[in-house]
């Protein structure tokens, strides 16, 4: 392949987001994650593993989560929706059986 086909096929690397799972286990270990450290457009996100694959979690999914432990201290599954794009994402952490 040369450069323009190889520069025609690249796609940057993506973090996938927690609202493309179908259920997440509250076991799930939460780690913060580091990127163009030392620069100025350093930033740092939450990420889980699932099956060798990093999630990105927002921090609205944690407040919401939250929210969902108290009032069902027992839940052991969730679900995250999202909708809208960009700064307009909303997510909806819901709550599974």
């Amino acid at each position: 392949m040369n450069m323009k086909e190889n520069a025609a096929a690249y796609e940057p690397p993506k973090t996938k987001n927690i609202a493309d799972l179908d259920s997440v286990s509250i076991d799930n270990e939460i780690v913060a994650e580091t990127y163009n450290e030392g620069k100025e457009n350093e930033f740092t996100i939450n990420v889980i593993e699932v099956e060798g694959e990093k999630y990105r979690v927002p921090t609205s999914v944690i407040a919401g989560l939250k929210a969902v432990f108290e009032a069902k201290p027992d839940l052991t599954k969730f679900k995250v929706s999202k909708s809208g794009e960009g700064m307009n994402t909303k997510y909806v952490v819901i709550p599974l059986e």
